[in-house]
């Protein structure tokens, strides 16, 4: 079985717009995918993918509720599964944890640097008491944004700060926890209870970068992810392969890792 934990898409409706904007804003000339839900699946079953995990994200206070919405809808098809999102300005963002989770979402997704936060702020604790408390997976964006100005928002040592706020609900740091900066995830993340997953580390991080991770903080904590339509899923899992690990380590990144934190059987 092959997860990626990390991929995209959006309304219809808005698909074409907002990819269109992102593209441009990070400098990726040609997107994997036309940003709906049909296209990332196309994608996904070319590459050999068995389950994408949606990442939505409420940039702003107001689209909390319709990002959340969108999210729900997904519950029902094959091969997608969607994680909700929560912004620290809405007034009812700890009511929609509730929300989400009646809904039967099982994740959410933060990005400190377009929601407008640092993530080890106070005042996100509570939202991440809560999120513990319902035993939700939290994935964060950490690291730079390409299509976002400085400052960095969540790197590895704010994230290796705040992973105690979360009673023991699994962690995700996107990214590998932060593009060019192995050195800290090394200090502050290898070794702690999160796990790190490869979302647009195809052709950005030195395969001997990511083996020397791997190696430090075991296998057991890394999930093949693509960051689709950013990356192609077929070209994570190439990068996976060319890591040359084991045959167990590298089915457990493929998706026996994604597999057991989902109950995906």
């Amino acid at each position: 079985m092959i997860i990626d934990f990390h991929t995209h898409c959006f309304p219809d409706f808005l698909a074409e717009k907002t990819t269109e904007i992102l593209r441009r804003r990070s400098g990726i000339l040609r997107p994997a995918h036309s940003g709906t839900a049909a296209s990332l699946l196309n994608t996904a079953k070319r590459a050999g993918v068995d389950h994408s995990v949606v990442l939505n994200i409420a940039t702003n206070p107001h689209q909390q509720t319709k990002v959340n919405d969108f999210a729900i809808s997904l519950l029902n098809t094959e091969g997608i599964i969607p994680f909700g999102s929560v912004h620290p300005e809405s007034e009812n963002a700890l009511s929609e944890l509730d929300r989400l989770y009646d809904a039967g979402i099982r994740g959410i997704k933060f990005h400190p640097d377009y929601q407008g936060f640092y993530c080890d702020e106070d005042r996100m604790l509570p939202i991440y008491e809560k999120i513990g408390r319902l035993g939700f997976i939290t994935v964060f964006h950490c690291g730079l944004d390409m299509g976002i100005p400085l400052p960095i928002h969540c790197n590895a040592k704010r994230l290796g700060e705040i992973l105690p706020s979360f009673s023991g609900a699994p962690v995700i740091a996107a990214h590998f926890g932060g593009f060019g900066d192995c050195e800290n995830v090394e200090k502050y993340l290898c070794g702690k209870d999160v796990y790190l997953d490869t979302a647009y580390c195809s052709g950005v991080l030195p395969p001997a970068a990511a083996k020397e991770i791997i190696a430090i903080h075991g296998a057991d904590r890394i999930l093949m992810a693509s960051d689709s339509p950013w990356n192609d899923p077929a070209d994570s899992i190439e990068l996976i392969k060319f890591f040359e690990l084991s045959d167990e380590d590298e089915a457990k990144i493929l998706g026996e890792n994604a597999a057991r934190l989902l109950n995906i059987n």
